[in-house]
């Protein structure tokens, strides 16, 4: 049987927060699909949802209703322990803040999600210096994170996320902290990563500025999918038509 191409399947995703008497839906519906090696952006201002359902999508919340397919499989009722091993082996998470472990070393710091996962000591010794290579660090193994630039620190924190080879990264504002350069530098490394690996990437983001650097986005408002364009995707769409008139 062929492998899915479908990684990530939300059907009709709703999550309501209870507070005493008083129900907050947060997010109303969502339908959404990731296929494999695409690069998504989800994007939504504050009070969007999109942080509910980033929490959602890393298996760290559960919703209301709707399924969450990842890979296939259900994930929303499997049990607190399925879930952690799925999150550990299936998702490789990158945050705004890097969240690395000060006291560890870049290579240890990268072997974090294998230890978890149980691979033996030299194998994961091993990939971390093939990642760090990859990320264009392998001369850093021994330093750690204070020793490091911002850009080199979120750099350590995607090859962590790369290490147990999972099915998608799921990225959190990750450039949210970085200057303008070292910013292009991070989501030229993402496109790297996508084109050249096939590496399926799920960035949610507030800033729409992100927008040309996607394959596909899903625009979050009030809990919702909203599909109006944004200006500079009405232009493009422009151009190919022109493109392809010039073609005929």
């Amino acid at each position: 049987m062929a492998e899915s191409q479908t990684i990530v399947h939300l059907k009709d995703i709703r999550k309501t927060y209870i507070t005493g008497d008083l129900q907050v839906p947060v997010l109303k519906g969502i339908d959404a699909q990731v296929e494999r090696g695409e690069f998504v952006g989800f994007i939504g201002t504050s009070g969007s949802g999109k942080s509910t359902l980033l929490n959602i999508l890393g298996m760290l919340d559960v919703p209301t209703s709707g399924e969450y397919l990842l890979e296939g499989t259900d994930v929303s009722g499997l049990s607190d322990v399925e879930q952690a091993t799925i999150r550990n082996r299936k998702i490789g998470f990158i945050f705004q803040s890097f969240n690395l472990f000060p006291a560890l070393t870049v290579e240890q710091n990268i072997e974090v999600p294998m230890l978890y996962a149980r691979v033996p000591g030299k194998v994961r010794s091993k990939r971390a210096l093939e990642l760090a290579k990859r990320v264009g660090l392998g001369h850093r193994l021994g330093h750690k994170p204070t020793q490091l630039s911002g850009g080199e620190c979120q750099r350590i924190a995607i090859a962590r996320a790369l290490s147990n080879s999972p099915a998608f990264i799921l990225a959190d504002e990750p450039t949210g902290n970085l200057d303008e350069k070292t910013s292009n530098e991070i989501m030229d490394l993402f496109h790297e990563l996508n084109r050249e690996q096939n590496v399926t990437i799920v960035m949610v983001t507030h800033n729409p500025a992100l927008g040309p650097h996607y394959d596909k986005i899903i625009r979050l408002r009030d809990g919702r999918i909203d599909n109006r364009l944004f200006e500079w995707e009405i232009a493009r769409q422009q151009q190919q038509q022109q493109e392809q008139e010039v073609e005929k």
